[in-house]
C-alpha cells in the first residue's frame, strides 16, 4: 500500500509472513522487523543495539520465537580499579559483546551486566542461567573479557566465552570468528 502525506512524500507500507525459520543474517533482519512491527521500541547506538526500551508480558510471550538466546556480560571489576581501568574494562567487554550483539542482532537479548567479581560467582551465574532459562530463553551465553570463572560451577550456561583466556589460545583477529562458529554450533543442536 502506498500512502502520501501533503507534502507529496510517499511511503510504502508491505505486509508480510514468514512460514518458515532459518537461521542467516538475512532471516536475522526478518527478525528484526518483525519485532520493529510489533511495536517494540530498540534503543540503538550505531549499529549495537542494547536493551529494550519497553518490554510487556504480551510483548514477551511473541518475541520468545526470535529471542531465545540470552547474553550476560560478566566485567570482572574487583574493587581495586581506578575509574580509568573501570573504563578500558568496560571497553573491552564493549568490543568482546560486539563478536556477537552485531552479527546476531534481533536472536539475542543482552542482560544487565553482573560488574562486579566474588567468591562465588560462577555459582551465582549458574543460578541466574538456569533462572533465565525457566523465564523463557532457549540459551544463555556469558561473555567477560577480564573476569574469573569456574566453567565447571556454570553447567546450566550453554555457551562461556573469556577474551583473556581465548587470546591465550588463538590469535586476536580469529576470536570474531571462533564465537560466532560456537554460537552457531549452539543454536543447531
Amino acid at each position: 500500500m502506498i500512502k502520501t502525506d501533503k507534502t507529496g512524500n510517499a511511503s510504502i507500507r508491505i505486509s508480510f509472513f514468514v512460514s518458515y525459520r532459518e537461521v542467516s543474517n538475512e532471516s536475522i533482519d526478518l527478525h528484526r522487523r518483525l519485532i520493529y512491527n510489533m511495536g517494540i521500541k530498540w534503543i540503538e547506538r550505531g549499529n549495537r543495539e542494547l536493551k529494550f526500551s519497553e518490554m510487556t508480558h504480551d510483548s514477551w510471550a511473541e518475541l520468545q520465537l526470535y529471542l531465545d538466546t540470552c547474553l550476560i556480560p560478566f566485567t570482572g571489576l574487583t574493587g581495586n580499579q581506578s575509574p580509568a581501568e573501570v573504563t578500558e574494562a568496560l571497553e573491552r567487554l564493549r568490543d568482546f559483546l560486539d563478536t556477537i550483539e552485531v552479527p546476531f542482532k534481533g536472536r539475542i537479548m543482552t542482560y544487565p551486566a553482573f560488574h562486579f567479581a566474588f567468591q562465588e560467582m560462577s555459582m551465582a551465574l549458574n543460578t541466574i542461567c538456569e533462572q533465565l532459562k525457566q523465564s523463557g530463553f532457549k540459551f544463555v551465553v556469558i561473555m567477560t573479557s577480564d573476569g574469573c570463572l569456574e566453567l565447571d560451577k556454570i553447567p546450566c550456561a550453554d555457551l562461556v566465552f573469556s577474551r583473556s583466556q581465548l587470546t591465550e589460545q588463538m590469535d586476536e583477529m580469529k576470536i570474531a570468528s571462533f564465537v560466532g562458529e560456537k554460537v552457531r554450533e549452539m543454536w543447531k543442536s
